[in-house]
């Protein structure tokens, strides 16, 4: 009889929904209607393209359940992590 263990004992995480569904969100209207990252004048805004990209980038991996050991991957790459750079991009959409 071998004994496995369970992948909470393995170090691995579960499916982390909400992150994905964001990650998902951001992936599919910009690649519908890629004017999002634009400015109202057709120009490319950098830093919302920035942001959603952080957001989605963070929401994806988080969203598979993978957690990274180094400190600085899991704080640019954690759920919270997503939360702040999707509310930084609304900030620069609409706050500025």
């Amino acid at each position: 009889m071998t004994l496995e263990a369970t992948p909470a004992e393995q170090g691995h995480s579960a499916v982390h929904v909400p992150s994905l569904l964001i990650a998902i969100v951001i992936m599919l209207v910009g690649t519908v209607y890629p004017l999002v990252f634009a400015r109202q004048d057709g120009s490319a805004n950098h830093s919302l393209a920035f942001a959603l990209f952080w957001a989605m980038s963070a929401g994806l991996v988080r969203g598979v359940g993978f957690v990274p050991r180094a400190f600085v991957w899991k704080l640019l790459f954690s759920g919270w992590s997503c939360s702040t750079a999707l509310m930084l991009a609304a900030w620069i959409r609409w706050g500025v």
